[in-house]
């Protein structure tokens, strides 16, 4: 082996050892995955369900339906998985999660954080510390539980992004403009726009922190370069996800995301907001502001909704005084001791960023002169601020209103993962230059840290009694309980209960306290020269890595892994799915118990229900002003033939609806309307067998009446998600309305193998003229965005090559000049 040869390897030996660190945590975390097991994610489950018909279309087809008709009465799959042509970027990201699910995920958190450390100058060791820090974050483990899959993978390629940002920025425009293009387009490829548009928020700090610099230092004449490196790097990545950004940006508008036509509200009153979505809903999931102490210690405001209180605990300990068995105060008190105390209606666990890192965060402040950490500092600050929401409302209204796609997006409190990103950062540039730079300011740093910490800690203790600790449920406990014969018993029940919450506040303190106070001993005894730079680094992480890594445990772990059937047949069908499935004709269902927020019913139906943050808004708006409120002649129209509701036992049993119009239908009369709402008005009393109503601003029709002969019928031949196949037979030209979801954008109908034009008829069906006479008609899912969108994917993709074979070339022939 020669001596370059050797060199290589010497320089790569430490980063294959770290890599190999990162798959072997991921394993021992998610070890169940070793035995064959599978997450349970309630997410995944949903999922599970809305994508059935796709995923059983692609495996007898060998090709993908682009639309299923087993959720919200139809919709695309854009948002389900869909695989488009040319997705090159998406085998990258394959091979990239070789692991098992969810280790995959855990794995990208460390690697993306690893190579943004190693841009910012730190060393192997400490960047793989902080690697596994950012990663064990207790809000990027939470949402793997839960199955907020699409979420981690964007948050997992920021760190990379960030990287190639920063290297852009320092000059490396080759390698920095490589590192940029192939992290935005996985990023991109990640499918989490809400996740890609918060880390705009660092972005553009480091791009004004770079341009006041070189502003300050007169090197303006870099700009032209840096812009057009961006330039080049986002537009091809951008390409190379153009099937994907297309169909998204296409559906948007006939989704829940997109801006409503209906001016009035369901009770016939005009709407008070313009925004995309209400913003109420923006804001339900809106961060405490003292519930923002969490950060730094886990179970201030009681851990999450699911919190378990130990024997020892005064809820368990008061009903065992109350006379309850053992196993009934264990029951009693996993039932209700409702720990969690603070402002938001579900939380599955605090947002905990680890109190080692917390302290190496408060370090970095003192002692890294590099003043890129303000860049981080205020997008922390930021996105904490923005994480309050309603409880912010000056600011949060402000964004709503007059920042640009700021509106489309909810859970307001999910802006933290910038701060989740941003202080790791800082904590572990605060470790770095601790040990690097400025000996003679360590001891003045770290005592200011430390004094720092402990005022923060000894001040949250002193200012218990400040806090109320009582919790949104605790008013209802109490009037659940105070109906029975003791009235003493609810009010000494939720007494118990805050005193737990005190408990787990002050303990949490101390424990955070405890871990803040190892992390000072062991940098105090290195800057004595009692311990050497590995052994402290050593020390340092492995105390803020098992700091987390318990806390985690307490919310994901090997419970919650079960066979991996259980995971891929998630639901169980009922006697009344087997009802049901014995009709084999085409129809759908309504679950009432899952409304429109279930995807058990899409398992095994075709369901006007389902599961997604980004449903059509046709379905929504039609379960909002008109199925909510019981119209059957809509419930008709749908084609709802089976409602399946829940008796007193709890049993499911399906009720036949024998009304319902079937799949298309004549009508006598078409009525024009001026406006969308005036169609949603008609609804109310529109006898929807005879009559269709369509908005006349959007559509021109030659003819309104029609006569309907007692021979004239129409009826579906054959059916399959991504094409419908019918026979009409009529004496005079009719007019057809089909149970089907209108959607401009892909769908094409035929009669006799011509292109026919149609209608939106009764808010959300598709309407159309019918020739007298016996015809076939057919409707084909032909998007022309999937088409369109895969050539410029190649396009864009090939270009990717070259230019990163002509970054190889050229970095070559430059080393060997």
């Amino acid at each position: 082996m020669n001596q370059k040869m050797q060199d290589f390897f010497k320089k790569i030996y430490p980063h294959a050892l770290v890599v190999l660190g990162f798959v072997m945590v991921s394993l021992i975390y998610f070890y169940p995955v070793l035995q064959g097991k599978k997450i349970y994610q309630s997410d995944i489950v949903q999922y599970t369900g809305m994508a059935k018909e796709q995923n059983d279309f692609r495996a007898a087809q060998h090709a993908e339906p682009y639309w299923t008709n087993s959720a919200f009465g139809g919709m695309p799959t854009y948002q389900l998985g869909a695989q488009y042509p040319n997705d090159f970027i998406g085998h990258i990201d394959d091979v990239l999660r070789f692991l098992p699910r969810p280790a995959d995920y855990l794995f990208l958190y460390f690697l993306g954080f690893y190579v943004l450390m190693l841009v910012l100058k730190t060393d192997p060791l400490k960047a793989f510390f902080g690697a596994l820090a950012f990663g064990f974050s207790t809000y990027l483990i939470v949402i793997l539980g839960v199955g907020h899959n699409a979420k981690a993978h964007a948050i997992a390629y920021m760190p990379l992004v960030v990287a190639g940002v920063l290297m852009v920025f320092k000059r490396n425009y080759i390698w920095g403009g490589i590192l940029t293009m192939f992290a935005v387009a996985l990023e991109i490829n990640a499918n989490h726009f809400q996740m890609t548009y918060y880390l705009l928020i660092v972005l553009l700090g480091i791009g004004i922190y770079y341009g006041v610099k070189m502003f300050v230092n007169k090197t303006l004449q870099d700009i032209p370069k840096i812009i057009g490196t961006f330039a080049v790097a986002l537009i091809l990545a951008v390409g190379a996800n153009a099937t994907a950004l297309l169909a998204t940006q296409e559906y948007a508008t006939f989704s829940t995301r997109g801006k409503s036509t209906l001016k009035l509200d369901e009770m016939g009153k005009p709407k008070t907001s313009n925004t995309t979505l209400d913003r109420s809903y923006i804001t339900e999931y809106s961060y405490g502001i003292d519930e923002s102490l969490n950060l730094i210690a886990p179970r201030l405001f009681g851990g999450g909704n699911d919190e378990k209180l130990s024997d020892d605990s005064s809820v368990y300990n008061y009903m065992l005084n109350y006379g309850a068995t053992e196993a009934e105060a264990r029951q009693f008190t996993d039932a209700y001791a409702r720990t969690y105390w603070g402002s938001q209606p579900i939380v599955a666990a605090p947002a905990y960023i680890g109190a080692v890192v917390f302290f190496l965060f408060v370090l970095a402040l003192y002692h890294d002169k590099r003043k890129i950490k303000w860049v981080f500092l205020v997008g922390a600050l930021v996105s904490l601020v923005l994480s309050w929401g309603k409880n912010f409302p000056a600011l949060t209204d402000f964004f709503i209103d007059y920042i640009p796609l700021y509106d489309k997006f909810r859970a307001v409190s999910s802006i933290q993962v910038v701060l989740e990103l941003c202080i790791p950062v800082l904590a572990i540039m605060g470790l770095h230059s601790f040990m690097t730079f400025d000996a003679d300011k360590r001891w003045d740093s770290l005592k200011k840290t430390g004094i720092t910490c402990l005022v923060l800690i000894g001040g949250l203790f002193l200012l218990r009694s400040q806090f109320s600790f009582a919790g949104g449920m605790d008013s209802s406990l109490l009037r659940m309980f105070s109906e029975g014969q003791d009235k003493s018993f609810g009010i000494g029940f939720i007494d118990a209960l805050q005193e737990d919450r005190k408990t787990m506040y002050a303990a949490d303190l101390l424990r955070s306290g405890v871990l803040m106070a190892l992390a000072f001993v062991v940098l105090w005894r290195y800057t004595k020269d009692k311990l050497a730079v590995s052994t402290a680094v050593v020390l340092v992480g492995l105390f803020m890595v098992f700091d987390l890594f318990f806390v985690d445990k307490k919310y994901v772990n090997s419970e919650d892994f079960v066979s991996a059937r259980e995971v891929e047949q998630p639901f169980e069908m009922t006697p009344a799915d087997q009802q049901i499935l014995q009709d084999p004709s085409y129809y759908r269902v309504l679950d009432v118990d899952g409304n429109m927020s279930s995807a058990r019913a899409s398992f095994f139906h075709k369901s006007i229900g389902g599961y997604s943050a980004v449903k059509p808004r046709a379905i929504q708006e039609l379960f909002d002003y008109q199925i909510a409120k019981n119209n059957m002649e809509v419930i008709d129209m749908l084609n709802i033939k089976y409602i399946i509701q829940v008796n007193e036992k709890g049993e499911q049993f399906p009720t036949v609806n024998r009304n319902a119009n079937g799949n298309a239908w004549f009508v006598s009369k078409l009525t024009a309307v001026a406006n969308d709402d005036a169609v949603m008005k008609a609804l109310d009393k529109l006898n929807t067998k005879e009559e269709a109503v369509f908005n006349s601003a959007d559509f021109k029709v030659a003819k309104t009446n029609f006569v309907k002969d007692s021979t004239a019928a129409i009826q579906l031949l054959w059916y399959q998600p991504n094409q419908l196949k019918y026979t009409s037979q009529s004496k005079s030209e009719g007019f057809a309305v089909f149970s089907e979801m209108y959607y401009k954008n892909g769908w094409n109908a035929y009669i006799d193998g011509k292109l026919t034009d149609y209608i939106k008829v009764d808010f959300a069906l598709r309407g159309m003229p019918i020739p007298a006479g016996k015809h076939e008609i057919v409707f084909k899912f032909e998007p022309q965005v999937v088409k369109t969108g895969s050539t410029i994917t190649l396009i864009s993709f090939l270009f990717m090559l070259g230019v990163t074979g002509a970054a190889f070339y050229f970095s070559r022939k430059k080393g060997k000049a």
